[in-house]
């Protein structure tokens, strides 16, 4: 697609380098907030060639700092030699004072915590979408699957009658 000054524009979703798909399954998703991350010279690299896992993966609040904990990087074959690469470390966020005050109060409830969605590219930054949610009953969940496939048969019935 091209734009009136005649740049190209990236589809959807093009950005984004990975996603956490069983969060938005598992969790009432109440607020969100974006993230910087402090990265390795390797670490970008293998973002940019895509190797970035973000199951199972946790924001952790301490002495007033922000930190993404099991996200996995893997590290590609062509780092340097003298660095040693760890690809589960803790990375630290990069966040405002007031939005880490507001992601550390609200995980002390009770049933809340912060989860990572995803982690995309934002210009030549890598930036983690953060949300502070709350865990769903399993009749939660099973609404969840039901309102997606109704969405999905839908869709069908849509396109069959367009093409009569």
């Amino acid at each position: 697609m091209a734009t009136k000054k005649g740049k190209t524009k990236k589809g959807p979703g093009s950005s984004v380098i990975a996603q956490n798909k069983k969060a938005r399954f598992e969790y009432h998703i109440n607020e969100t907030f974006e993230a910087g991350l402090a990265l390795a010279g390797w670490e970008v690299k293998s973002l940019r060639a895509g190797k970035a896992q973000l199951t199972d993966t946790y924001i952790l609040v301490r002495r007033g700092e922000a930190w993404l904990l099991g996200s996995h990087i893997m590290p590609l074959d062509t780092i340097s030699t003298h660095e040693t690469a760890d690809p589960t470390r803790t990375r630290k966020l990069l966040l405002h004072r007031r939005e880490i005050a507001k992601i550390f109060s609200r995980t002390q409830d009770k049933g809340h915590t912060c989860v990572p969605l995803k982690l995309y590219w934002k210009r030549n930054l890598v930036k983690c979408e953060l949300a502070l949610v709350s865990g769903k009953k399993q009749h939660d969940k099973r609404a969840t699957e039901k309102a997606r496939d109704w969405q999905r048969q839908k869709g069908r019935i849509m396109r069959e009658q367009n093409k009569e």
